[in-house]
């Protein structure tokens, strides 16, 4: 059985698949046992993130802001009190962010992110919540902020949808972070992610979707849903040459030891 570790079941792409109450029936037809949804707009999104994570025994959600939202003045004016306080207000909220940086599209300002990662950060080590970071083109401050705000605390999480260089991967292993892999292992141009994969411990692994985006083959280009995560688990397994059956359990028990409040009802 599979957790999908991350993804987004209020988006209104998944509208078109019949909202999350099809989409969580799809997942459990598929051997997923249970899924997080992820917030990316606390002002926002997060009642419905959180709405949606109460309805059912085997979803969770977390709070953050989204590097793209960083600049937002209600998410600029959500201080580190309120984050912690929000984020320790439900026993549904298992996590903390996607946050992080995102400097390939750039729709806050890079000092806008920074300073919202930093207070994310700060959150999770009050909190004691494990960390979900969105990286795009900004290894360097990432593993700068990073070792700036965590060195020597007790922050855990994950690198989310891993894409990123060798170094930010290496990084980011050595401060015992988790990475999780999702569709993007499976597509054909993606061989310096899969020869990075083999390399990742798989005690130290996570299997996600960033559903509805990053469909893994042979559903490239279509509505992505937590139903597929074990398309992306079957490569990972051949990458890592284990059964599927020890690929999923490793990584489910990789979940419960990382997301150490999701308890399944």
């Amino acid at each position: 059985m599979w957790i999908d570790s991350h993804c987004h079941l209020i988006h209104k792409r998944l509208l078109n698949l019949g909202g999350p109450e099809k989409v969580v029936e799809n997942a459990g037809q598929a051997g997923i046992d249970a899924m997080v949804t992820i917030c990316c707009d606390i002002a926002h999104e997060f009642p419905e993130v959180l709405s949606v994570a109460r309805q059912f025994g085997n979803v969770w959600c977390t709070i953050g802001t989204h590097p793209h939202d960083a600049g937002v003045p209600e998410e600029k004016a959500i201080t580190l009190e309120k984050l912690v306080e929000l984020a320790s207000s439900d026993s549904n909220i298992i996590g903390i962010g996607e946050s992080g940086l995102d400097y390939y599209y750039k729709n806050s300002e890079p000092e806008d992110q920074q300073e919202s990662f930093r207070k994310h950060i700060r959150a999770c080590i009050e909190t004691d919540l494990p960390l979900v970071v969105h990286a795009r083109d900004a290894d360097d401050d990432i593993i700068r902020i990073m070792r700036e705000e965590g060195q020597g605390t007790k922050l855990k999480g994950v690198m989310h949808c891993f894409s990123s260089s060798r170094k930010l991967g290496e990084e980011a292993l050595d401060f015992g972070f988790y990475i999780s892999f999702s569709g993007i292992v499976t597509f054909k141009n993606s061989q310096d992610l899969r020869d990075f994969a083999k390399d990742v411990p798989l005690d130290k692994m996570l299997v996600e979707t960033d559903a509805p985006f990053l469909a893994p083959e042979p559903h490239r280009g279509q509505i992505n849903e937590p139903a597929l995560v074990p398309h992306t688990g079957a490569v990972l397994a051949g990458i890592k040459d284990v059964s599927e059956a020890e690929l999923a359990a490793r990584t489910t028990e990789n979940f419960f030891t990382l997301f150490d409040k999701a308890k399944l009802q």
